[in-house]
């Protein structure tokens, strides 16, 4: 039975880390939320660690840059682990070939430029990456839409069957199917890779739920000099990415009710309606051990 909180520092003395998503529970793609910010603060002044997981598709110094834009104070945080870290490990050891046809948007190129430390190094000794047209291609990596704005995945639907009918592999940096920026709902890459394997295609994730980015994150954990056995916490909106991907990994979950689905629950996103709550968790088959309206 998932346990109702109203807030972090209730359960938090139990964990010695704590693995949390960003859209939907640090910010909404625009700002932070402050009280997020402040749970976060007070979790770190106790001496608990904050793994910043998300599935954005880009290199985690991106990720960082984003947030100093935001205003994301940096004592809210100790490191920052992305999906798009662990796909460019996965790009770079060659997991869809050398020559690949990118479907993304500008602001995803950094995905096939900027490189952690250990990843330039890898960088550095492999046989270049190229991007080619799709009828040259080896491989697809898909960062999200060109424009996911005004685009949803059916305006992908030609290229996606192309790439089925050359038996191209999709490399997918975001496993997310949908974020909300601000009021605007957007489709991210995960909802190509769920349309791709629809038409019978290959998509392969590295983001949350697959364990890929949780075993960077406990790398990342190592190198600070923390022990195999810690507590952690997972925090996040996403049933099945944040959720799951915390259950798949035998770790305690926090789910943020009032984030992506909200509208599941009533119509106060910071105090949801408890049965509703429960039925849809019963539905989705998954049983966090906490939930909360917005993190605090």
């Amino acid at each position: 039975m998932t346990q109702v909180v109203a807030s972090l520092s209730e359960i938090s003395a139990r964990y010695d880390v704590v693995f949390c998503d960003l859209w939907g529970c640090l910010h909404n793609g625009k700002t932070p939320f402050p009280d997020a910010v402040a749970a976060l603060q007070a979790f770190r002044s106790q001496g608990g660690r904050v793994i910043l997981l998300t599935n954005a598709p880009r290199p985690n110094m991106i990720i960082i840059k984003q947030l100093d834009g935001m205003g994301v104070p940096r004592d809210a945080w100790d490191a920052v682990v992305s999906a798009g870290d662990s796909a460019q490990y996965a790009m770079l050891s060659g997991a869809v070939g050398r020559q690949v046809f990118h479907i993304g948007a500008p602001k995803d190129e950094s995905f096939f430029t900027d490189f952690s430390d250990e990843l330039a190094d890898l960088a550095a000794q492999s046989e270049p990456i190229t991007r080619v047209a799709i009828k040259d291609a080896t491989g697809i990596v898909c960062t999200g839409l060109a424009d996911d704005l005004t685009e949803t995945p059916e305006d992908y639907r030609a290229v996606l069957l192309m790439g089925k009918t050359l038996g191209l592999p999709m490399l997918c940096a975001n496993p997310d199917i949908i974020v909300d920026m601000g009021e605007t709902r957007l489709y991210c890459a995960g909802a190509l890779a769920e349309a791709y394997e629809a038409m019978g295609g290959t998509a392969l994730y590295f983001g949350k739920p697959h364990p890929a980015i949780y075993d960077l994150a406990r790398r990342r954990l190592a190198g600070m000099g923390l022990k195999e056995d810690a507590a952690i916490l997972c925090i996040g909106d996403g049933i099945g990415t944040d959720v799951q991907g915390a259950m798949s990994e035998n770790l305690d979950a926090l789910f943020i009710s009032g984030g992506i689905a909200a509208a599941e629950f009533g119509a106060d996103s910071a105090n949801p309606d408890k049965a509703l709550l429960e039925s849809w968790l019963e539905a989705k088959m998954l049983s966090p051990a906490f939930s909360m309206g917005h993190l605090r």
